[in-house]
């Protein structure tokens, strides 16, 4: 069933990006969903929309745009609005949270009125918000790679301040450390990893990817090391199940990743009540009497 993912190039391109972000994605989100900011990829989410349809628009007025690719415009986007969350953060300092419908609104605000001056939707811009196998290309895997790569190698670097802000943040900063540029470059490293996996899962919906197979995570992890390697066993179960099924039954791949994120979730919170219900019956104290 899988075999014919390796025989087309474009086919090929879309499992191996999709496998690698279902790792990374789910890897960023614990630290997103710890910090109680698993919303921010909603917001980033729709800036990068709102590249995606600037560039759209820029085409139908620049000719020579059309031959490029509109992902690199969604990434900047995506980049400019991690630092304007940066920026309100430290502005609504005791209201953080504040930035996130901010830039959200802002970035559905501004993409509605770019692609109504561009015309509407159209077919490009429809696979940019629900993904599409065939919308991967050579240049997106080596774009996704290379995006991993930083993530995965910054992950290494920062994780023992990334995991201290996380949890403490106050005492972090009493501490010396400086959350200024970690969170500044975790909030890009977030923006970028949203622009690389819109091909696959969308626009729309790459923020679930992000945030259901942590909440899932939750159901089994007993450590934090253990959060991230739930989180990504399911996101990849979730990518892989979006991909194959999707392509063989002709949906949009990031609908299929979502409902069996879903689905994974919704599986690991039943079996935790039956273990809770079975551990609860077999030690529980007979009856006096």
């Amino acid at each position: 069933m899988i075999d014919v993912f390796f025989q087309y190039d474009f086919l090929r391109n879309a499992l191996f990006s999709g496998m690698l972000i279902g790792l990374v994605a789910p890897l960023l989100g614990v630290f997103l969903v710890v910090k109680r900011m698993s919303l921010v990829a909603d917001a980033l989410s729709h800036i990068t929309l709102t590249g995606i349809a600037f560039h759209f628009l820029l085409a139908t007025v620049f000719v020579g745009l059309a031959g490029v690719d509109p992902l690199y415009m969604g990434m900047a986007f995506a980049i400019i609005g991690a630092l304007f969350i940066d920026q309100l953060r430290k502005i609504y300092s005791h209201f953080k949270e504040l930035a996130i419908p901010i830039i959200l609104s802002a970035g559905v605000g501004l993409g509605v009125v770019f692609i109504s001056i561009a015309d509407g939707f159209n077919t490009d811009l429809f696979a940019y918000l629900f993904g599409s196998v065939a919308a991967v290309g050579q240049t997106d895997f080596y774009m996704i790679t290379i995006v991993s790569l930083l993530v995965g190698a910054l992950l290494i670097l920062f994780y023992k301040e990334w995991f201290f802000l996380s949890f403490d943040e106050e005492q972090a900063k009493v501490s010396g450390l400086s959350g200024k540029w970690l969170d500044l470059i975790f909030t890009v490293l977030v923006a970028l990893v949203i622009a690389a996996a819109m091909r696959i899962v969308g626009i729309l919906l790459v923020s679930a990817l992000m945030a259901l197979p942590v909440a899932a995570a939750m159901q089994w992890a007993k450590s934090f090391k253990q959060m991230f390697f739930y989180s990504a066993v399911f996101g990849e179960i979730a990518v892989l199940a979006g991909i194959i099924l999707g392509f063989y039954l002709d949906l949009a791949p990031g609908g299929v990743i979502v409902v069996a994120a879903v689905l994974i979730l919704l599986l690991s919170i039943f079996l935790q009540k039956l273990n809770r219900k079975s551990f609860q019956t077999k030690y529980a104290e007979p009856d006096a009497g």
